[in-house]
């Protein structure tokens, strides 16, 4: 069984997103419904929609990051009630039986996880479709709790970009007295910021706009210094614990690398369409670690969630209408945004 749902979808590479109906399934025992209350718009939801990543299945209806309130839960269902408000991060299912899965390490699942959206579903088969729709129906195992003191709609990009950015900072365990820098400052690097200094970390961010000091310091940044300035640069010589970089143009990795102490780490989160040339000697001579990230697990998700509710973190968003996603799109490329669209799926009604 299945229901006519309401969404907005890529139907090519090279056509605007527009009005689609699609079918969402029947709840079964294990299954929550969501009505979705508000989608963020992530960069990936763009590359996927004009299929700058050659893996699009059309029509693409994108949106992982998911926030709504349960309209209906399976026989089966435990933690969660209707009425309850819930979230949908990057995943709706995995293997669960191979290694990664069973340490819930899902992002890394062994057979593939199963994405959000443009993904073949595993379980029901068909393609998955995305948060720009009236409704989604998931897996309990794979639905999140929001905690009741954040505002909803900036709850959203914390399912993506929140979490791509905390579980990073988790995993290279870092902490209060550390020094750590943040390169970019855009729906990633904000978040970072947050996080590592909610850490308690001594927080530089590196950006190549000035314009962007004021804002870095009011999200979490001690400093900020001009990446493009060789002798401000050079000041932070062998004196990071951890950078996180968070920038997904081509930029000189190597500058950031040689900022590194012994034994000190780099880890990408960006995305460069190119691959980066890498100077051995700059990792050799301090031992130092150059690393990537993706998003994080289920429990993960659930853990940066709450810890969010504690320290009262939210993305900084700008909230539109559906009808506004392909303008949105045109200014995410120009980095038009502070720093996260957010879409009031209301809209869709209209």
């Amino acid at each position: 069984m299945s229901t006519a749902t309401k969404s907005y979808a890529a139907p090519s590479a090279t056509a605007p997103l527009a009005p689609l109906t699609i079918e969402r399934r029947t709840p079964t025992e294990a299954d929550v419904e969501i009505e979705i209350l508000y989608c963020g718009v992530c960069h990936s939801d763009l590359h996927q929609a004009r299929n700058e990543w050659g893996n699009s299945v059309f029509p693409v209806v994108p949106g992982h990051e998911i926030v709504g309130r349960v309209t209906s839960v399976g026989s089966g269902v435990t933690r969660f009630k209707v009425g309850d408000m819930a979230a949908v991060g990057c995943m709706v299912d995995s293997c669960r039986t191979c290694p990664n899965c069973k340490q819930g390490l899902e992002q890394y699942c062994d057979n593939n996880m199963t994405q959000t959206y443009n993904d073949d579903d595993r379980k029901y088969g068909g393609r998955t479709y995305g948060g720009y729709s009236e409704r989604i129906v998931v897996d309990e195992n794979y639905t999140l709790k929001i905690p009741s003191n954040l505002e909803a709609a900036a709850v959203a990009p914390l399912l993506c970009a929140g979490i791509t950015t905390y579980s990073p900072l988790r995993h290279w365990k870092v902490t209060k007295g550390q020094k750590v820098g943040i390169v970019g400052l855009g729906g990633l690097g904000h978040m970072g910021l947050k996080f590592a200094h909610a850490f308690g970390a001594k927080v530089v961010l590196f950006t190549t706009s000035p314009g962007k000091a004021e804002d870095a310091k009011r999200l979490g940044a001690d400093e900020v210094v001009l990446s493009k300035d060789a002798e401000a640069m050079q000041k932070h010589a062998r004196s990071f614990d951890f950078i996180l970089d968070c920038v997904s143009a081509d930029h000189d990795i190597n500058a950031y690398i040689n900022l590194l102490k012994v034994d000190g780490t780099l880890t990408l989160v960006g995305a460069p369409e190119k691959p980066l040339a890498i100077g051995a000697f700059g990792l050799l001579m301090g031992r130092r670690s150059f690393a990537g990230s993706g998003i994080g697990g289920i429990a993960e998700t659930q853990e940066m969630l709450d810890f969010c509710g504690e320290h009262n973190i939210v993305s900084d968003i700008e909230m539109i209408d559906i009808h506004q996603i392909n303008d949105a799109y045109d200014r995410l490329l120009k980095s038009d945004v502070k720093y996260r669209f957010v879409i009031d799926m209301a809209s869709l009604k209209k």
